[in-house]
């Protein structure tokens, strides 16, 4: 005796497939707003007039009031701002270097900083200012 099996058909909802991509999207725009530049909070020196640079090949030294320095927003000595800076010169030399500063602090600790690129010779250095409005 034969038996006789009941074949179920395979389907797949299609009707959910929107949802999902709509949900897709919403989390790659998400995801895309997210900023992931470290800052240092400083209050900004304010300048009469200010000039606008690239902000793709720009390599950032943050100074606090307390006079820490900081790379890209993370936290460095002067050994370890000599060697990126080095390193930043050997692999794209074009890169500038933003000194961000905060109004108060002492103008000794801006210096050393500067003397680090004067000794290496790096010459592509802007000072970020707050624009004065």
């Amino acid at each position: 005796m034969k038996i006789k099996r009941k074949r179920k058909s395979f389907f797949i909802p299609l009707f959910s497939m929107s949802d999902v991509a709509f949900l897709l999207l919403i989390f790659i725009m998400l995801v895309s707003l997210i900023n992931y530049r470290k800052e240092v909070n400083i209050e900004f020196p304010q300048a009469s007039m200010a000039l606008r640079t690239d902000a793709d090949k720009n390599m950032e030294i943050w100074v606090d009031i307390n006079g820490f320095i900081y790379i890209d927003g993370n936290a460095a000595n002067h050994q370890e701002l000599e060697q990126k800076i080095t390193d930043l010169f050997l692999t794209a030399p074009d890169t500038r270097v933003h000194i961000i500063a905060d109004r108060n602090v002492q103008y000794e600790k801006i210096d050393s900083v500067l003397e680090i690129l004067q000794v290496l010779q790096y010459r592509v250095v802007s000072f970020v200012v707050k624009n004065y409005e």
